[in-house]
């Protein structure tokens, strides 16, 4: 199995009607769903030393993902806003990343050495690395990086040059404008391939010029927090571990079943697809990215916050 690492944001996902925290963020649910999936597992970014950011910290560690490469600094751990309606969650105004925004990591030679054992590595536009991708480019066998629905031309001008394989969250976006996205940043210099996810309508995936669709496993939701991360995370764990095998085979060996890797690899790529949509509908099943709630009491800024009912999505 590979072995992943993600690098950015963490946060708690404070759910105000519960008074309960779990911990998530999209860098940090890749490595945790990955440890699910059976891969080896690594974290690294910033953590507050406050309630959330220990919180997140023990979770993290008791489930057997790397934390060795963090840092953890004084201060507020990200930390964002949630609401259920109807098992959908709504953000509300959060504290834009914490320490994470204010202190990300600042790469090192150490960290590079660390990086290049991994076989995926994955960050966000929420994890405030633009300023060290070209070092993570430099160190990483295969970079991803979400955009979630927050890009514009000017940064994924500045980032797709040093990603294998980048996502998008489409919602209702229609078909032909989430094709022309994903065509341009293929042609801004993303490498392999992009995921746009699609909530209940499934996803579309380009790798090397052919798209592929897949339809959503729907199911009842309970939550869908993660959804699209654990989507995006299976997929990319079983196709990136299963083409370690894609090979041709010798001329002589004759043309019944799979005999080239370009075969296989579009084989491959559907069963990935379809494995991503079973774990995807699984994971609506959880409470928060992955569970581990813990009951907090709200402060003055949360129920300021819950009076307003503003949201930030």
């Amino acid at each position: 199995m590979i072995k992943v690492l993600g690098i950015g944001d963490n946060v708690c996902d404070k759910y105000l009607h519960i008074k309960t925290i779990y911990p998530g963020g999209n860098a940090l649910n890749i490595a945790v769903f990955a440890k699910f999936l059976g891969a080896d597992a690594a974290y690294l970014g910033t953590m507050g030393d406050d309630e959330v950011g220990r919180h997140v910290y023990s979770v993290v560690k008791e489930l057997g993902v790397d934390l060795s490469h963090c840092r953890m600094e004084v201060g507020e751990n990200g930390c964002a806003r949630v609401r259920l309606v109807d098992g959908d969650r709504v953000f509300l105004q959060g504290n834009r990343g914490g320490i994470s925004r204010t202190k990300p990591p600042v790469l090192t030679k150490i960290d590079e050495n660390y990086i290049s054992q991994f076989d995926l590595v994955h960050t966000s536009i929420y994890s405030f690395m633009e300023s060290e991708l070209p070092k993570i480019r430099r160190a990483a066998q295969f970079v991803s990086m979400d955009f979630s629905n927050s890009y514009d031309e000017d940064y994924l001008k500045k980032c797709c040059p040093y990603l294998d394989c980048a996502e998008i969250s489409c919602g209702d976006m229609p078909e032909e404008e989430i094709r022309q996205v994903m065509e341009r940043i293929t042609a801004l210099g993303c490498r392999h391939m992009v995921i746009a996810t699609r909530g209940n309508k499934g996803a579309y995936v380009a790798v090397d010029g052919l798209f592929y669709e897949q339809s959503p496993c729907l199911v009842k939701a309970k939550d869908t927090m993660g959804a699209g991360d654990s989507f995006i995370t299976s997929f990319l764990v079983n196709y990136l571990d299963g083409m370690r095998e894609a090979v041709d085979f010798p001329e002589n060996s004759g043309q019944k079943g799979v005999v080239t890797a370009e075969t296989y690899k579009d084989l491959l790529i559907r069963l990935s697809l379809y494995r991503a949509a079973v774990f995807a509908s699984g994971q609506c099943q959880r409470d928060g990215s992955f569970g581990f709630g813990k009951e907090v009491e709200l402060t003055e800024a949360d129920l300021q916050v819950m009076s307003d009912g503003k949201t930030t999505k």
